[in-house]
């Protein structure tokens, strides 16, 4: 291996340029892990990242993709050995650290997960970064006292990457699952992964007192904007919010009286500032109880790496279902 093909986004005036270039191994950024890369994924971030629609990128240029899986060629930590099957979901890829679009990687040594022995190198990326999140939020809420017994739970962005998965770990867990969308075509799809209840963005008077009815025992929000302010005021009392996304704006325009009047708990979610001990029980339990049962349907398409390009576009337009895995060098025996 002295040369291999990367995705790779390049400062251009104020926006990006993404382009497909031949690296060795001295271009990436250090790390103590080398890795041939299996397979990665499609988040909003990456599409952000590629299109330089969002400021995600911290230095120019770094290989995309945020995720990745597999098998270890070399490492100059102890803990790995060559042959082991890792993936790395996360941890400042295509944001300080060159990423999964690649087809060798080059990692630190604390960011790198074994795989669990129930996934797959395909598998681990149809879960990446979006299922890992989720199971943050889960694992976050379950610390503040968050049970099925407590009512429903609410997802919001419900169709995308997380939200799926998300929905998907909470039925699984036995949690009455609630899916907000705007997409009522996708009704069947979200009740395949467990939802019980579709909420309809269209349809949804947000109202604008301090407090409404209380709803949800507990809300994982994809959304934030109009739809985080309008989950404050109907949590029930002592309820959790796991804040994630940001697709419906940034802005929250709320009061203290959820905090104060229900102790409403708003749970900042991010899946980067987490230690390697956490992140590896997480992706433990993300092979046991929190495993989705329902990948083969949350997999909604699987690409080449060549076909990498046309694929953002959809993102952008907030146009996929599901999770798209990328296959950068197919399963590795």
């Amino acid at each position: 291996m002295n040369t291999f093909k990367a995705f790779r986004i390049h400062q251009e005036g104020k926006g990006v340029r993404a382009v497909y270039e031949t690296l060795g191994l001295d271009d990436l950024s250090a790390g103590e892990v080398v890795i041939k890369v299996a397979y990665s994924g499609i988040n909003y971030k990456d599409a952000l990242a590629a299109t330089g629609q969002g400021a995600i990128l911290r230095r120019f240029p770094l290989v995309g993709g945020i995720d990745l899986s597999g098998v270890v060629v070399s490492s100059a930590d102890p803990a790995f050995k060559p042959g082991d099957r890792v993936l790395v979901a996360g941890a400042n890829l295509s944001e300080t650290e060159d990423g999964g679009y690649a087809e060798y990687a080059r990692v630190k040594a604390d960011s790198v997960v074994p795989l669990p022995d129930s996934l797959s190198l395909s598998e681990a990326m149809g879960i990446g970064t979006a299922g890992f999140t989720a199971a943050l939020a889960i694992d976050r809420m379950e610390l503040n006292g968050q049970r099925p017994e407590n009512g429903p739970v609410i997802v919001t962005g419900a169709t995308g990457g997380v939200g799926s998965l998300a929905i998907d770990m909470l039925a699984g867990l036995g949690y009455e699952v609630a899916a907000f969308t705007g997409k009522a075509q996708q009704a069947d799809y979200l009740k395949r992964l467990g939802a019980s209840e579709l909420v309809l963005r269209q349809e949804q008077d947000f109202g604008h007192r301090p407090l409404e009815k209380a709803l949800w025992a507990g809300a994982i929000d994809n959304v934030g904007g109009e739809t985080l302010a309008w989950l404050t005021r109907t949590l029930q009392p002592n309820g959790n919010i796991g804040a994630i996304g940001l697709a419906g704006g940034a802005v929250l325009e709320t009061t203290v009286m959820p905090f104060i009047l229900r102790g409403v708990n708003l749970l900042g979610i991010n899946s980067v500032f987490v230690t390697p001990e956490k992140r590896r029980a997480l992706w433990a339990r993300i092979g046991a109880d929190l495993k989705p049962r329902h990948l083969d349907t949350i997999i909604t398409d699987t690409i080449a790496f060549d076909a990498l390009p046309t694929a953002f576009d959809a993102y952008i337009k907030g146009n996929v279902t599901g999770h798209t895995v990328v296959r950068i060098g197919g399963e590795i025996d």
